[in-house]
């Protein structure tokens, strides 16, 4: 079985179809910018341009999820989870209005893990 390179916390799952339920399909964005770039970005699918700067790193709760390039190779030892806290981002996530924020928490793989990791997939 491979092993995934995001997941999801119950309580974010929780506010993702909540999401899904208000605006449709969605999509996230892990960029590796300042301030609240490198927070998880949630918007709605098609919404953000993806393009060959971006890398697919699986799906949350049936969103896509992509990362930058450069900040995957940060990361490319981590496994993501991503979760939410309270609080209010200075973002255009779609969850600031709810008064939480998405966040990513990490843990390193483990040798057996980082043999048998999801394909990634490069843009679109």
């Amino acid at each position: 079985m491979k092993v995934k390179r995001v997941l999801v916390s119950d309580e974010a799952a929780e506010v993702i179809r909540d999401l899904k339920e208000e605006h449709g399909e969605l999509m996230f964005h892990q960029s590796g910018g300042c301030c609240d770039g490198s927070s998880p970005m949630c918007f709605e699918k098609g919404e953000l341009m993806i393009d060959d700067n971006d890398i697919w790193l699986g799906t949350i709760e049936g969103c896509e999820f992509y990362i930058s390039q450069d900040q995957f190779e940060y990361w490319k030892h981590t496994q993501l989870t991503i979760d939410v806290t309270p609080g209010r981002g200075a973002s255009f996530s779609l969850e600031i209005p709810l008064g939480v924020r998405f966040i990513v928490k990490s843990r390193l793989y483990t040798p057996e893990e980082a043999k048998q990791l999801e394909p990634i997939r490069v843009g679109v």
